[in-house]
């Protein structure tokens, strides 16, 4: 018997159990057992369609299964659990079905006061969001939440990762002061730690890059407040970068401004997100598409 088969002969097992539970003798006649048994029967076949491949089928047992749990079982960690498992099958078949399973998820762990564990949901959602539906506003939105869910659990580290998502994709977008105040957040938090002192360069460098999106003058005022926050910046390659980007927009000197960044990326490789920015902020000056 091929594993689509008898995922399916595990369904109709699974409707029949459930379907005997319900009513008057079904209650009367151990009808909360049948229920789990129901759920039992919904997660074999889940697991026996991922056999299959059938991806959807295994979203949907897996839900069968939430929905039992939460509305009658009433046992919410399980309907959760069984949400999140439903989300990562419908991931390779559903994105939108996979957003909507996580949400329900979200909905119990929130209820259940378990806030780092929705936090970690909103993540995933935004994983889709960013990496396959391509939508970076919503992306953004689930990353705040995560971010705020995190950081009421006290958990700064993981707050500021979904935090700089945001800045990274605020930028994106060209709206460069969200960006700004958030790469100078947590730059500011990052030296108060001597364990994470050393990366606010790498922050204070990309509020600098959003700055200059914007006025070459207060990008100036920027780094010089850069400096005096966080002393060892000024002997980075970043700020020395910052430094000549600076003259060569303020002279609007396109080979200067080529040339810094050349010498940069020979030592530091530039990264996608580096390398549109740069772009935006030579196009300030330049009509040229590209950095040569």
């Amino acid at each position: 018997m091929s594993n689509e088969r008898k995922a399916a002969e595990l369904m109709a097992q699974a409707d029949q159990k459930f379907k005997s539970s319900q009513g008057f003798l079904g209650g009367l006649f151990g009808g909360e057992t049948k229920k789990q048994d129901a759920v039992d029967l919904y997660v074999r076949a889940a697991n026996t369609y991922k056999l299959a491949k059938n991806w959807g089928g295994a979203g949907n047992a897996f839900c069968q299964a939430a929905q039992i749990q939460i509305n009658f079982l009433r046992n919410k960690h399980e309907a959760a659990t069984h949400y999140v498992d439903a989300a990562n099958c419908y991931k390779k078949s559903d994105n939108n079905e996979a957003i909507t399973c996580l949400k329900q998820a979200i909905d119990i762990y929130t209820d259940m006061g378990r806030f780092t564990i929705a936090a970690k949901q909103h993540m995933a959602i935004a994983d889709i969001y960013e990496s396959s539906v391509i939508d970076l506003e919503q992306a953004i939105t689930h990353y705040e939440q995560a971010a705020d869910f995190y950081r009421g659990e006290e958990s700064n580290s993981s707050a500021n990762k979904c935090s700089l998502k945001v800045a990274q994709y605020s930028a994106q977008m060209e709206n460069y002061q969200k960006a700004i105040e958030i790469y100078e957040q947590v730059a500011a938090d990052a030296i108060e730690s001597s364990l994470l002192k050393y990366s606010a360069k790498e922050y204070f460098f990309k509020a600098a890059l959003c700055h200059m999106c914007v006025d070459v003058l207060e990008a100036q005022r920027a780094l010089d407040k850069y400096c005096d926050m966080y002393a060892a910046f000024q002997d980075t390659r970043e700020c020395k970068l910052l430094k000549a980007l600076l003259d060569a927009q303020e002279e609007e000197n396109v080979e200067a401004f080529t040339e810094a960044v050349k010498n940069y990326d020979s030592i530091s490789r530039l990264d996608q997100w580096l390398t549109t920015i740069l772009l935006k902020i030579k196009k300030g000056i330049s009509d040229e598409p590209e950095l040569n």
